[in-house]
């Protein structure tokens, strides 16, 4: 006699209306009721599996165990979760597998006992998860690396401080020199904790919400916090590569591979990279008529270079802003490349060490940063053979030139003395 013969009306009414799978079996393991979720997330019509032992829905290599499972369940008839903390797995009509949650609840009905399994679909969560797992071990893979690296760099660095202090003659001018490390290890170790700490939290919160979000209506949240994950990731990875970028400086491992290009196209490059990041109200001009100047240069630096100005100016600017980028060619030799902002500006007694590793100005240790920036363009800009300097008042913005040569130019005109 089929499960709520009578009240198979009722049934269906009740459990159609809801959008989990419901799948209700007796003791010999047999199904005897469904709703039509249940069937379709399986591939089944509704009727084809009333009757049938629930091994059809079942992977092959669980049927044994399964059967053990469950009659101990049965002997226990207690409402909870199955396999709670383990990965369950079913097999549709077509023999595909795939991951779902199981809810039991057992109740009496004509004096038997049957058990009511409440079946989701979580494979999309699992395989976020998966996901989220992997670029967490990845991550803590490089921060292992990096952090090796940083260590080396902080005893190679403490190594040469040492020779320097003992080479001084005057014990004042030694014990200066000595605190003056101190402090700059203190600041680097508070600036390392500050810029990977507060990311690695946030993509812990993002993951612990993640798995609050179990239905597939939910997707677009679950892509809101898979795309916070994946930013925060990238962020990190810039500031590793910036660490790395100081490391092939100081060892002299940076070559430069020159190339003849249009400065427009480069420019239409770094500015639309820099929209990504503008404020509320924030503009960027820069100059349209500058479609036939080219310049030759080593182009992947002079984007890094060019958009670590233009970043920093839209860092430490307000909403509604404006950032305004100048090109003038010089002698047609060299070009210089003006960027001026309406920011928070440097103050006068920082401005000394703004390009000095690690240093940042007081008013911008709430900003997020780690103070290498600006060291790198210089050591950039003076090994291409140009120069940077800049103006700034606090408060009232600041004004950075970089004047770059043209090597094309430049080996005209040698080749020309030389006839």
């Amino acid at each position: 006699m089929r499960l709520f013969e009578q009240d198979k009306d009722t049934f269906s009414l009740l459990s159609e209306a809801i959008s989990e799978g419901i799948l209700v079996v007796d003791e010999q393991r047999k199904i005897v009721a469904t709703n039509s979720p249940l069937a379709s997330m399986f591939g089944y019509e509704k009727e084809e599996l009333e009757g049938k032992k629930m091994d059809v829905l079942i992977p092959v290599n669980y049927h044994t165990k399964h059967e053990g499972h469950f009659k101990g369940y049965f002997a226990q008839s207690s409402q909870r979760r199955m396999a709670e903390g383990r990965k369950l797995s079913g097999v549709r009509k077509s023999g595909e597998e795939f991951y779902v949650e199981i809810g039991l609840n057992p109740f009496f009905l004509n004096d038997q006992v049957y058990v009511m399994a409440i079946v989701m679909d979580v494979t999309k969560r699992i395989e976020s998860e998966n996901v989220i797992k992997e670029l967490n071990e990845q991550l803590e893979e490089k921060i292992r690396q990096r952090t090796k690296a940083l260590r080396d760099s902080v005893v190679q660095l403490t190594k040469e401080v040492k020779l320097r202090i003992e080479a001084e003659s005057q014990a004042k001018i030694a014990l200066q020199k000595e605190k003056e490390l101190n402090e700059l290890k203190t600041k680097f170790l508070s600036m390392v904790s500050h810029e990977f700490k507060t990311p690695l939290s946030s993509i812990l919160t993002s993951t612990m919400l993640l798995e609050k979000y179990t239905q597939t209506e939910q997707q677009p949240r679950r892509d809101k916090h898979l795309n916070t994950i994946k930013g925060i990731v990238r962020n990190l990875n810039g500031i590793l590569n910036d660490f790395l970028s100081i490391e092939r400086i100081d060892s002299g491992k940076v070559t430069y591979k020159y190339t003849t290009f249009n400065l427009s196209k480069a420019f239409n490059e770094i500015v639309y990279d820099a929209n990504m990041t503008l404020k509320s109200g924030q503009k960027i001009r820069f100059p349209e008529d500058i479609d036939e100047y080219v310049i030759n240069q080593d182009e992947k630096i002079f984007k890094l270079i060019l958009s670590n100005i233009i970043g920093n100016a839209i860092k430490y600017s307000p909403e509604n802003s404006t950032i305004h980028i100048e090109v003038t060619p010089i002698d047609k030799e060299n070009y210089l490349f003006t960027i001026r902002d309406e920011g928070i500006g440097i103050p006068e007694e920082d401005q000394k060490h703004v390009f000095s590793r690690y240093f940042r100005a007081q008013n911008a240790l709430t900003t997020q940063g780690t103070g290498i920036g600006l060291n790198i363009v210089k050591s950039h800009v003076e090994d291409l053979g140009g120069s940077i300097c800049f103006e700034s008042k606090q408060d009232k913005g600041s004004v950075f030139k970089i004047e770059l040569p043209n090597k094309n130019k430049q080996a005209e005109n040698e080749k020309s003395v030389v006839n």
